[in-house]
């Protein structure tokens, strides 16, 4: 049986789901979990009542969203993400 087998996963702490969900997703760069991961935290803290918690991490993200897409190309920041920038439109020239 593999780790992700639905019956083994059932069986799983939750600190374990997320262990192995993390993992899973960092080594085949998944980005669309990480992102549907940020779009959910905030909606899952505020059920369970911490509201403020929810509201700084929607600033948080909303922070990061903003770098990416206004500052990253800046200065030595942008200098250094220039590789990043390159490789990207090769690819999809």
């Amino acid at each position: 049986m593999t780790d992700d087998a639905p019956e083994d996963l059932d069986a799983l702490s939750t600190e374990e789901l997320h262990d192995r969900a993390i993992h899973r997703a960092e080594r085949h760069l998944d980005v669309k979990f990480f992102w549907r991961l940020l779009q959910l935290i905030p909606t899952a803290e505020t059920a369970i009542g911490d509201e403020g918690e929810a509201d700084f991490d929607i600033q948080s993200s909303k922070g990061l969203i903003k770098d990416a897409l206004f500052h990253s190309g800046e200065g030595e920041l942008g200098e250094a993400m220039r590789p990043v920038f390159l490789e990207y439109l090769r690819r999809h020239a």
